[in-house]
């Protein structure tokens, strides 16, 4: 793998390590911390710091009625709901990092074609946002768009190139509101990306809006 260069930035870092960060961007994040050395490291002291706050805050004493009814409630848990082994994380296969694994359940995505020889593969959609797997032939473009919120995209192979530059693999970019591009996958192997958005892309062309519904994009 060529050096990464484009990195997740240091307060979507914080927000991760914090758990204050939406579930489909923090797929992306973890999955980018797992082939990222420099942003590993900085997840890590990002933890580091939130434990050493913890541990300098002031303990909060609870009233004995407060407690009896947490544990009362603990103890009202059907035995066979408590899980006494957490399950290991999936290990990483071909191109997918484990996180990425994991959120597939271990099984090979699901394609569906997008046309034009693009294809996608829904990993979750809801109203909060959606995260998905991107594969886009060589030489191929991606509809020129803007964005309605942020959108992360994290290269797993190949590489793609827009107006801000040139992305390969575990580089990942952060798109806002500000941004219009047309993203085109470089020459050599198919690029498949990791895209999360919170809130529909903002398709320039009618056809890709036309079809924006149908493909949850």
């Amino acid at each position: 793998m060529t050096a990464i260069t484009q990195h997740t930035p240091d307060a979507l870092l914080a927000a991760y390590a914090s758990g204050s960060l939406s579930p489909v961007f923090s797929l992306v994040v973890a999955t980018h911390i797992s082939m990222c050395a420099t942003c590993r490291a900085s997840y890590e002291s990002h933890q580091a710091i939130g434990g050493a706050l913890l541990d300098a805050t002031d303990a909060i004493s609870l009233s004995d009625g407060l407690k009896n009814d947490i544990f009362a409630k603990l103890d009202m848990a059907p035995e066979a709901a408590l899980p006494r082994d957490l399950p290991k994380p999936a290990a990483a296969k071909g191109i997918y990092p484990g996180p990425l694994m994991e959120a597939l359940k271990n099984k090979p995505p699901r394609w569906r074609s997008l046309g034009l020889g693009m294809k996608q593969a829904i990993i979750s959609a809801d109203s909060h946002g959606s995260v998905r797997l991107l594969h886009i032939p060589p030489g191929q473009a991606v509809p020129d768009h803007g964005h309605n919120g942020m959108e992360l995209t994290l290269v797993l192979q190949g590489s793609f190139s827009d107006e801000t530059g040139r992305f390969g693999p575990g580089d990942i970019e952060v798109a806002d509101e500000d941004l219009e591009h047309t993203p085109v996958a470089d020459a050599g192997d198919p690029c498949i990306c990791l895209a999360a958005t919170d809130a529909p892309l903002r398709f320039n062309e009618f056809m890709p809006r036309l079809f924006q519904p149908i493909f949850r994009i």
